[in-house]
């Protein structure tokens, strides 16, 4: 299983932007929607956005209106846009296609940590 790599996370100020990528396989990107999720000390994965194959998008409602989830279909590359990020963002972010269970750690890629500063 050739799992996702993401990447752009870093320490920012509250109120500042970060902006995510993630580069999949072709088999896991071509025909799958693709996710965000977040994972913060002592809490459980959670789901932060979704794109579909066509590009309509899903956010949480934590995210909504702050964060941008794109795709770009010849780099079988996801972005995550983060804006007005807040400490509770802080989060390691990972990526993959919808579906994969949380438990499937050979699904899954290393992520990337957000740390945001108050």
């Amino acid at each position: 299983q050739v799992q996702p790599v993401e990447s752009g996370g870093g320490l920012v100020q509250a109120g500042g932007s970060l902006k995510l990528s993630c580069a999949a396989s072709s088999d896991s990107f071509s025909s799958n929607a693709m996710g965000w999720y977040r994972q913060a000390p002592g809490k459980q994965r959670e789901w932060v956005a979704l794109i579909t194959t066509v590009g309509t998008t899903t956010y949480a409602d934590s995210v909504k209106g702050r964060f941008t989830i794109s795709r770009d279909n010849a780099k079988n590359t996801v972005y995550l846009q983060m804006n007005s990020l807040k400490p509770e963002d802080a989060a390691v972010y990972y990526c993959n296609r919808l579906g994969v269970p949380y438990n499937k750690a050979d699904y899954w890629g290393q992520g990337t940590q957000v740390t945001v500063s108050s």
